[in-house]
């Protein structure tokens, strides 16, 4: 009976597959949900010397957030910076991987390091960007740097972009990327509590970088448990729902899958989530305190300049008329 209904899935599942294949799929805004959230929701973190400036700007914040998603689409060494593939350094990769940039890549080279991911490198070097536009009063480099530091931050509290297994250990789990990160946020998180706190000092910033690596990490066996504990004993009509979008057929994962496996991972999802927004607010008020504690009521009445403005819709339209993405397959 088993093998009977592994079969049938294989049919059924190799037959979708073919149909989705056959017809275009337009994909470029699923998964920006979640990172404009947590910009949005980190805003509210902040002390009263900071919060009416970050809100007067709440809007840019919120979808400058997807910006560096767009970019890794279409600016070659952009992806790397999303994500780390800890688990190709061993089994105990905090132990083996040097946090300073230096002896790591003296240790490993800078090749290996760009191949297998450098986002909590990345996360530092946005840190000190925004830290010295703090120090500078320059609106344009506050706010872009601030957007921009939220999104790498988000990444690294997100499970699957911390393995090499991103998209699925064996076939039947492709797509459990876009699933976790995209569709459960897209369904669910409008009804997670936010409430997580005011903004604190981080002592020490690369080391928080690497602690969001690690407790991200540390999910991953249990998403992949969860899902193919799933996979296998719901009916495979159950699993996949097909929708259209747009001009568009496309296969997501069904609610009743989907509310499935967000259940059983019982609150991970939003605890991450949290762990981004909280996350997002510490650097930011971190990075303000280090650049000399700026008077932000100062920089109210100053807008976003125009030649900035002018920036932004020109690296929108170049990164619009790439053909062929230079991104991971699967990732968002």
């Amino acid at each position: 009976m088993y093998t009977i209904f592994k079969y049938k899935k294989t049919l059924y599942i190799l037959a979708v597959t073919v149909l989705i294949v056959l017809l275009p799929v337009d994909l470029q805004s699923f998964g920006f949900f979640a990172h404009r959230k947590i910009n949005r929701m980190a805003v509210f973190t902040l002390p009263p010397e900071m919060l009416p400036f970050y809100r007067k700007h709440i809007e840019y914040l919120t979808e400058r957030s997807i910006d560096p998603d767009r970019r890794a689409h279409a600016v070659a060494g952009e992806a790397p910076r999303h994500y780390i593939d800890i688990d190709h350094y061993g089994e105990n990769p905090f132990d083996i991987v040097p946090r300073k940039w230096e002896d790591a890549v003296e240790k490993f080279t800078e090749d290996t390091l760009q191949e297998y991911g450098v986002v909590p490198w990345h996360i530092e070097v946005m840190m000190r960007r925004l830290t010295y536009a703090f120090m500078d009063k320059d609106v344009d480099r506050i706010l872009y740097n601030s957007a921009h530091l939220g999104h790498y931050i988000a990444d690294a509290c997100t499970p699957l972009h911390t393995t090499l297994y991103y998209d699925g250990r064996t076939p039947e789990q492709r797509g459990i990327h876009a699933l976790w990160e995209s569709r459960l946020p897209e369904l669910f998180a409008d009804d997670y509590s936010y409430f997580v706190g005011s903004a604190e000092y981080i002592e020490s910033p690369p080391d928080r970088a690497w602690e969001l690596v690690k407790i991200s990490h540390h999910k991953v066996d249990t998403i992949f448990e969860i899902y193919d504990h799933l996979y296998e004993t719901m009916p495979p009509d159950m699993i996949y729902a097909h929708e259209m979008r747009g001009q568009s057929f496309v296969r997501p994962y069904s609610r009743t899958f989907s509310e499935a496996f967000h259940e059983k991972m019982n609150g991970m999802v939003e605890r991450q989530m949290q762990l981004s927004v909280k996350s997002v607010g510490d650097f930011w008020f971190t990075a303000w305190v280090n650049g000399g504690q700026p008077d932000l009521l100062e920089l109210l009445d100053e807008k976003i300049s125009e030649a900035h403005r002018k920036k932004i819709e020109e690296q929108q339209k170049e990164w619009e008329s790439v053909q062929e993405s230079l991104d991971r397959e699967g990732f968002e």
